[in-house]
């Protein structure tokens, strides 16, 4: 799935500023590509408004559907968004029934909801949680169950902000290895550089204090960034 971003722009309400300005890039199919950027400068604020979740100016397209208020059902069914705060989708007490909400929404019959759940936890490394409560868990595992129900809806583009955030070392890395047999295409806000090196091949740079966004290999953004 391909994703346009054209001249977007994002302003909240009475803000003396826009918190995003002439915002302009391309996400191929498949390709994995890391949002990096100081706090404030708007990274989760672009994943927002990739999904409707906040107005924007410009045009945004995922392949030739254009993000409008008729079209995000569509939209939304095409895509997975990864909250920096996993409670905001954790919808219900139980991890399994949780991982396999979005299966039964979509009419899939609970026994195979629920095995599909069990294969997205198993692949995330949390196949022991699956019974456990959601409020039992610790912050790295309510992530895990997080994107385990946005895997199991096998979206064309994954939206992930700070996917990394409470995971230690070996869940870093298995995260890691489970994203790069993805066939979807990723847009990944993060601070953690490392794991932006060993997920993407490419790295958008968002800075308030110009307008755009700067572009180009993985390896020459990360020295940008890492010099501000």
């Amino acid at each position: 799935m391909r994703l346009i971003c054209r001249d977007v722009r994002v302003t909240y309400p009475h803000a003396a500023r826009a918190a995003l300005d002439k915002v302009s890039f391309e996400l191929e199919p498949g390709e994995r590509v890391a949002l990096l950027g100081l706090n404030g400068s708007g990274k989760t604020t672009l994943l927002k408004a990739l999904v409707g979740l906040l107005p924007h100016e410009g045009e945004i397209r995922l392949d030739d559907l254009p993000i409008t208020p008729a079209t995000l059902p569509e939209v939304r069914s095409r895509t997975g968004f990864l909250f920096n705060v996993p409670e905001d989708q954790l919808l219900f007490p139980n991890v399994l029934d949780d991982v396999a909400f979005g299966l039964k929404r979509r009419k899939i019959r609970r026994r195979e909801a629920l095995e599909k759940a069990r294969i997205a936890l198993e692949e995330l490394g949390a196949a022991d949680l699956a019974e456990r409560p959601v409020y039992d868990l610790s912050h790295g595992q309510k992530l895990r169950v997080a994107l385990a129900g946005i895997l199991v809806m096998n979206p064309g583009l994954l939206l992930l902000d700070e996917p990394t955030a409470g995971l230690d070392p070996p869940g870093k890395r298995k995260l890691g290895e489970l994203l790069a047999g993805l066939d979807a295409a990723m847009l990944v806000a993060t601070h953690d550089i490392a794991f932006a090196k060993s997920v993407c091949g490419r790295a958008l740079l968002l800075d308030p204090d110009e307008s755009g966004i700067l572009s180009t290999s993985c390896d020459s953004v990360l020295k940008v960034w890492s010099e501000l």
